[in-house]
């Protein structure tokens, strides 16, 4: 054991001059730069056990030990210490008999430093901290006990000396100030209290087990921090003094670590197309005389009037490439390969506010709503809806009754006068019989009314005719009303081009036209026979009203 107490008595010195060394060169209080320190102490030892104690009594006759440290930074708020300590104590009991304890004490301990500069600034002047840590507590003791027993009991005028060597365990809690006094040493004034896994150190235990000795560490001392610069871009300042810390390799920079600007544009030299004259950031430093966002030495139109959009050349912009510069163009969307005219704007022929391109009817005026075709007349649009009521057919047959020719007549008219329309004419049945009997008899009926108009001179690619048999009932057929009601043939117009009407009313079902096409035979059971127009040469203008009788009052 003395071997080892005479070693740290010669190491602890050459500690404190190795860190007086250090100090002479340009280092910092410890921190993310600096993560390294040492540092050396001066310090009072104080008991607490079972001879009694003279914790925080500074009036006794105290012997000075040294200490030494060397801690590592971790984060803003922890260092990591390995802390030694080296004591010549001796304590005199303040009673009769008087007994002593001398002891030579050595601590050796790792440490975790929760520092306050998670709170405050790290070049605060005071920094308070706490430490929490253990490790390996030394001491060899010698004494008498004058009237105290080994085991703590009592016999006056009893003398007896002891001797002992102990080697523990022990934990410890610190608290401690540290006073920055400059950027390179900072002083440190600590307490800190240490607990041994023994009770052996006054050579007195009890029956209880009980560990009753522990001591107190008043110290103060220096501590230096030392290490490189932290430097991240290499630019030669520091990256505590770098207000530009990520520079990239090589670049030239001022005494605040920022990239040279020699023309002063706010554009560093290294990144700057005109070094040597004020331009703008987003030209790399480059002049721009007209404002338009391109470099006047790639300037095709360097004239360009101020706030008018340009494209790469520098000229003015034409967003839909009609021909027409944007700050002309009164309608700068225009799709491509739209006609357009000397505003840019797309042609309306028949000037109905509906452009020719968005048009289905360029040359007749039509509302936009209607996508410009002429909507049909509020008269016309009745006789097509009450169509129905006055197609007839003979019974069970396919066969148009000479009733029906005036109506047909005035829709052949109709199509005649909207020839941007199409017609569509869908057959339905009630329920008596088959079901494909009446799909086949719906079917008829549509083509009877159709093959009608065609014979008028109606295209037939305006004219569509389908079946849909009993599915598609408008009233109940458990009733004879009902039934009537749903028998008919609903006649249709759409503008040609869009859904067919009968399909978005009732759903698809394939045309005559396509049965027909695909070389298919119209669907369901044959009916009794479609017989034929009863006459193919029907008036088609209609026919002239009577005038009503004038009443006799």
């Amino acid at each position: 054991m003395r071997p080892l107490f005479s070693t740290l008595r010669r190491l602890l010195p050459g500690a404190v001059l190795l860190a007086a060394g250090l100090a002479a060169s340009p280092t910092l209080a410890q921190t993310a730069d600096r993560k390294t320190a040492i540092g050396g102490s001066i310090s009072v030892l104080q008991y607490q056990g079972n001879l009694g104690g003279d914790f925080w009594k500074l009036s006794t006759p105290q012997k000075v030990g040294a200490g030494g440290h060397i801690s590592r930074y971790l984060s803003r708020s922890f260092d990591l210490s390995l802390l030694g300590n080296y004591e010549n104590y001796r304590f005199v009991a303040p009673r009769q008999p008087y007994p002593e304890l001398n002891a030579k004490v050595g601590m050796i301990d790792l440490g975790l430093k929760l520092k306050m500069t998670g709170f405050i600034p790290e070049d605060f002047f005071i920094q308070p901290y706490l430490m929490a840590g253990g490790g390996a507590f030394l001491a060899s003791s010698t004494g008498n006990y004058n009237g105290i027993n080994p085991d703590g009991s009592l016999t006056p005028g009893s003398v007896q000396g002891f001797s002992s060597s102990i080697q523990a365990f022990e934990v410890f809690g610190l608290a401690g100030l540290r006073f920055r006094l400059s950027p390179a040493i900072a002083l440190d004034i600590q307490t800190s209290q240490h607990y041994p896994f023994s009770d052996r150190i006054d050579n007195i235990t009890t029956s209880s087990g009980k560990l009753h000795d522990r001591f107190l560490v008043q110290s103060a001392g220096l501590t230096i921090a030392f290490g490189k610069a932290k430097d991240t871009d290499g630019d030669g300042v520091p990256d505590r003094k770098d207000k530009c810390p990520d520079t990239p390799t090589g670049v030239k920079v001022d005494v605040n670590g920022c990239p040279l600007d020699t023309d002063g544009d706010g554009v560093p030299d290294y990144q700057d197309k005109c070094p040597d004259v004020k331009g703008l950031a987003a030209l790399q430093g480059c002049p721009d005389a007209d404002g338009d966002g391109v470099a006047d030495a790639d300037d095709k139109c360097p004239n360009t009037p101020a706030g008018v959009r340009v494209d790469a050349t520098g000229c003015p912009l034409d967003s839909d490439g009609d021909g027409v510069a944007d700050y002309l163009d009164k309608c700068p969307n225009t799709p491509a390969g739209v006609k357009v005219d000397a505003t840019g704007c797309p042609i309306d022929t028949d000037g109905d506010g509906v452009p020719d391109y968005q048009d289905k009817c360029p040359d007749r005026a039509g509302p936009a709503s209607n996508k410009g075709c002429p909507e049909i007349k509020a008269e016309d649009k009745k006789i097509l809806n009450e169509a129905t009521k006055y197609i007839n057919f003979d019974f069970n047959k396919a066969t148009l009754k000479t009733s029906s020719y005036a109506k047909l007549n005035q829709m052949v008219q109709i199509m005649n006068d909207y020839p941007d329309y199409s017609l569509s004419i869908a057959g339905h049945t009630d329920s008596k019989g088959a079901d494909d009997y009446n799909l086949r008899l719906s079917y008829e009926r549509a083509a009877s009314a159709r093959k009608y108009m065609l014979s008028k001179g109606i295209p037939a690619d305006r004219i569509e005719a389908r079946g849909y048999g009993e599915t598609k009932p408008i009233a109940d057929n458990k009733t004879a009303a009902g039934q009537a009601l749903n028998r008919r043939v609903d006649f249709d117009p759409y503008l040609t081009g869009d859904t067919n009407a009968a399909e978005a009313k009732y759903g698809p079902a394939p045309t005559i036209a396509d049965i027909k096409a695909a070389g298919n035979k119209l669907p369901g059971k044959k009916t009794t026979g479609t017989g034929a127009p009863r006459s193919r040469k029907a008036p088609l203008k209609k026919a002239p009203l009577k005038k009503a009788p004038v009443r006799k009052k």
